[in-house]
């Protein structure tokens, strides 16, 4: 444990879930599903940044092209992995397995949830909203909106509850490739934010510099951080 971090680890499913219990009780508690172990980098980020009292729990040792994907997609290009759709059984395993686990160590009760992530976990944390009514506010970060299909999901359905506050972000520069699907994220993330804005839900949108991969720990604190400030 890195000196300073107050934090409580356990396993379930081949899953690593670190929490880090909010310092006063009654706060509200963000899930956060992490590609490279970065729950500790991330909280030290937020605590530097004097954010509201809260609960983090990181989630790691994620299948990630299969638990955070929607469904099925065809290859994106020649050298990629598949993306398999098995986040619906990741949900089921996250909401009736994991977060009781986890809230065992979450002091006093849970004022909402949230849930966070970056890349195709930014994906997953809006594609969660159409699917269970447990968590009030979303963030995703540089989300992999590309995903084929997704925007028509988006304007064909209802959340299963109003969300209090959503949060889209981007790097200016993603969109900039030759690769098919991938150069139209920042189209569709801008599309899905004005949808969200006329269904009058309270979403903001930051395009952020550089690419895909430039300061993805920064980035997701930022996230994290706007939907936690009031």
């Amino acid at each position: 444990m890195n000196a300073g971090i107050h934090k409580h680890r356990f396993h379930i499913s081949g899953k690593e879930i670190e929490v880090y219990p909010s310092a006063i009780p009654n706060r509200p508690t963000i899930y956060l599903n992490t590609f490279q172990k970065e729950g500790d980098r991330v909280y030290q980020t937020l605590r530097a940044g004097h954010v509201s009292e809260h609960t983090l729990v990181a989630i790691s040792g994620l299948e990630w092209n299969h638990d955070m994907a929607p469904w099925d997609i065809p290859l994106i290009s020649r050298n990629d992995t598949p993306c398999t759709g098995g986040a619906d059984a990741y949900l089921e395993l996250l909401t009736e397995t994991i977060m009781p686990e986890a809230e065992k160590l979450v002091p006093g009760e849970i004022l909402w949830r949230g849930l966070a992530g970056y890349s195709l976990a930014g994906l997953f944390a809006l594609y969660a909203m159409y699917q269970t009514e447990l968590f009030s506010r979303a963030a995703s970060i540089s989300g992999s909106l590309w995903f084929p299909g997704f925007r028509d999901y988006v304007f064909a359905r209802d959340m299963k509850i109003i969300p209090d506050r959503l949060y889209l972000s981007l790097g200016d520069q993603e969109c900039r490739t030759k690769n098919p699907s991938l150069k139209t994220v920042q189209e569709h993330t801008e599309a899905i934010h004005t949808f969200y804005q006329q269904k009058g839900i309270e979403t903001t949108y930051q395009l952020n510099p550089g690419n895909h991969f430039k300061n993805a720990v920064q980035r997701t604190a930022a996230g994290i951080a706007w939907i936690l400030a009031r």
